[in-house]
C-alpha cells in the first residue's frame, strides 16, 4: 500500500445563499459567481474530493479507496459499507431553508441512501447571528403540519445566537436552519439528503419557488426541543506545544479540535483514517504544506505524523 499525506481539493457548490468567503479568505476555486459549499472530504456522487499531490494526484479519493482496499480506512469503518463522512465548510451569507435530515431506516428505505446525523463548530459569525435548533415546547404532529401551512412554523422554533467556538450536534430529525452571516466546519454522515420545509419564499435559478418537502419532513421531524447542549463535549487539554478539545462524537465520527502553537503529534493507527482541515493559520505534515483551508487525508495505518506550525486545526476520525 502507498500510504502518505493527501491534499485535497475540494468541490464547491454555489446554493443561492451562499456568500464568497469561502474564495476570498480561504482559497477556494469555482466558476459560480458564489461559493455556498466546499465538500472538504468527500466519496460522494455528487461531489468527490480529488487527491492535489503524490503517486495519486488527480485522481478521486474513492478512486485512491478502491485500489488500495478499504484497509486505508481503517478497522474502525469495517462496520460501514460506504465511506462513512462527508465534512464542509459552508459559507451562509443568507438564511439556509428550515430543513431536516431522516434516520437511516427511513433515508435507505425512501432515498436509497443513509440518513443524515451531523455536527457543526461555528468557524466566524457577524454580531447577532443567530440559527434555528429544534423547537421551543413540544408541539404535536397536527399543529406542525397546520403551522407550515399558515406560515406560523417559526413562531414556535428555537433560535439560538451563536458565538464562534460554538459546537450544535444536530442528530437526524432534529430541524435545523444555520441563519445568515455564520461560518461553519459541518462533518456529517456521507450523505445529502435533505427534507426542505420552509424557504422564505425564494426562487430558485429558474424563477420558480425551491422544492419543498414538506410530506417527508412531517414523518421523520422529532417535534421536541433539541436534546444536546450547544458547546464542545470535552474541555481543552493543554499539551506541549498544542492544545486539544473533544467537540463531538457519536458513532459515525470523532472531532477534535486542535491549536498548534508549534507542533503537535498525532497517529492514524489501523483503527482509523485521520482528516485534517485547517481553519486558520498554515504548517505542514510530513513535508505536506497547508494553509487556512486546506483539507488533508491521512491513511489508516500511517502511523504517527507530525503537525509543524500554528493553526487552528478540526481532526476527525472514526471511534
Amino acid at each position: 500500500m502507498n500510504l502518505y499525506p493527501m491534499k485535497l481539493s475540494a468541490p464547491c457548490k454555489d446554493y443561492l445563499w451562499g456568500g464568497n468567503r469561502l474564495r476570498e479568505e480561504y482559497g477556494k476555486v469555482s466558476d459560480a459567481d458564489k461559493i455556498a459549499e466546499s465538500w472538504e472530504l468527500s466519496c460522494h456522487k455528487d461531489g468527490e474530493s480529488v487527491i492535489a499531490n503524490g503517486e495519486f494526484k488527480g485522481e478521486t479519493l474513492t478512486a485512491y479507496i478502491e485500489k488500495q482496499g478499504k484497509q486505508v480506512l481503517g478497522d474502525n469503518c469495517g462496520r460501514f459499507e460506504y465511506f462513512p463522512i462527508l465534512i464542509k465548510l459552508i459559507d451562509a451569507k443568507d438564511n439556509l431553508s428550515v430543513q431536516v435530515h431522516p434516520d437511516n431506516e427511513y433515508a435507505m428505505r425512501v432515498e436509497g441512501e443513509y440518513g443524515k446525523t451531523e455536527m457543526w463548530y461555528i468557524v466566524d459569525c457577524d454580531p447577532g447571528a443567530e440559527l434555528l435548533y429544534g423547537f421551543k415546547h413540544d408541539i404535536t404532529k397536527e399543529e406542525f403540519e397546520r403551522r407550515i401551512k399558515d406560515n406560523t412554523l417559526l413562531e414556535v422554533t428555537n433560535n439560538v445566537p451563536v458565538h464562534k467556538g460554538d459546537v450544535f450536534f444536530i442528530k437526524s430529525g432534529t430541524l435545523h436552519a444555520i441563519g445568515k452571516g455564520i461560518l461553519i466546519a459541518e462533518i456529517q454522515q456521507n450523505s445529502n439528503t435533505t427534507y426542505r420545509i420552509y424557504d422564505y419564499g425564494r426562487v430558485g435559478a429558474d424563477g420558480k419557488p425551491r422544492q419543498l418537502h414538506v410530506d417527508k419532513a412531517v414523518e421523520v421531524t422529532k417535534l421536541t426541543p433539541p436534546e444536546f447542549p450547544t458547546k464542545a463535549m470535552g474541555e481543552v487539554e493543554q499539551k506541549e506545544g498544542y492544545s486539544v478539545q473533544l467537540l463531538s462524537k457519536c458513532e459515525y465520527f470523532r472531532v477534535n479540535k486542535v491549536s498548534v502553537q508549534e507542533s503537535c503529534e498525532l497517529e492514524a493507527g489501523k483503527a482509523s483514517f485521520n482528516s485534517v482541515l485547517v481553519l486558520d493559520g498554515q504548517g505542514e505534515i510530513d513535508g505536506v504544506e497547508l494553509k487556512k483551508g486546506d483539507s488533508c487525508f491521512i491513511p489508516a495505518g500511517y502511523g504517527k505524523y507530525t503537525f509543524k506550525g500554528k493553526a487552528e486545526l478540526v481532526v476527525t476520525d472514526i471511534e
